[in-house]
């Protein structure tokens, strides 16, 4: 990790070894680069949707399934099982699933005369990044919070249904500022996650058409691995990881104050 912090401050191309200092020379080159600005608009764009549905999926998934229901055992371990996969894998099952002219989606649609240009348009692409990421993580906000409902004590429902009998008023009032910590949690460490996605992205799209779906990650490996600038490339990790440094600290101290 220091080492990498040294290479953001130097010119370093492989098998050149290291060039002479440049001081934050490498950082503001960032600012400067379009592809940059356009890898942070994409990484933004996927972050803020991708896990907004997985939260409010797995939220009310875990409500569901929090009461008493049949199959309910038989329909967990069905929802769970996306996890474990690995993003590659999902990245190229994604491959073959949104293919335009093979793939079983556009054959189904193909019954009521719809065509969908999944991975040859840059804004159909994301959509496809978006539901393979959604189905993949929405079981793991599923598992915190349904063990967070599971622990509510029941005496508290009781005495709330002798006020309403309103699910949805039992929900916000009961339910969910109970579990919000466990909510908290959850979504920091899904946060994390999806600022440092790579593999689905890369197997799937690598970044295209064009660089319509070139996430962060995504732009760092291209200028690091297949274009040996280290330079460049450590100092967009180091970027990242204060970003993502910002949100945690920010994150403990909401957490904090609401609970002091």
């Amino acid at each position: 990790l220091v080492d990498s912090l040294r290479l953001s401050f130097f010119t370093y191309r492989l098998g050149m070894g290291v060039g002479e200092f440049v001081g934050f020379k490498n950082y503001l080159d960032l600012f400067k680069s379009p592809d940059f600005w356009n890898a942070c608009r994409v990484m933004f764009i996927y972050v803020v949707v991708a896990v907004s549905i997985e939260m409010g999926l797995g939220l009310g998934f875990a409500w569901v399934f929090s009461r008493e229901i049949k199959g309910k055992a038989f329909f967990r371990t069905v929802f769970t099982s996306p996890l474990f996969t690995t993003g590659v894998a999902v990245g190229y099952l994604g491959v073959t699933i949104f293919h335009e002219t093979g793939g079983p989606i556009n054959y189904l649609l193909g019954f009521i005369g719809k065509q969908v240009p999944w991975l040859s348009s840059g804004s159909w692409a994301m959509v496809s990044i978006i539901l393979l990421d959604v189905w993949r993580w929405t079981p793991f906000a599923f598992i915190i919070l349904l063990a967070a409902l599971q622990s509510v004590p029941e005496e508290m429902y009781e005495a709330a249904s002798l006020d309403t009998s309103s699910e949805f008023q039992i929900f916000r009032y009961i339910s969910f500022p109970t579990i919000l910590p466990a909510f908290t949690i959850a979504l920091l460490l899904r946060l994390i996650e999806a600022f440092k996605q790579f593999g689905l992205i890369f197997s799937l799209t690598e970044g295209g058409p064009g660089r319509t779906t070139e996430i962060y990650c995504v732009l760092n490996y291209r200028t690091s691995i297949k274009y040996f600038d280290f330079g460049h490339g450590s100092a967009m990790a180091f970027l990242l990881l204060l970003v993502v440094m910002v949100i945690i600290i920010q994150f403990f101290g909401r957490m904090r104050k609401i609970y002091e």
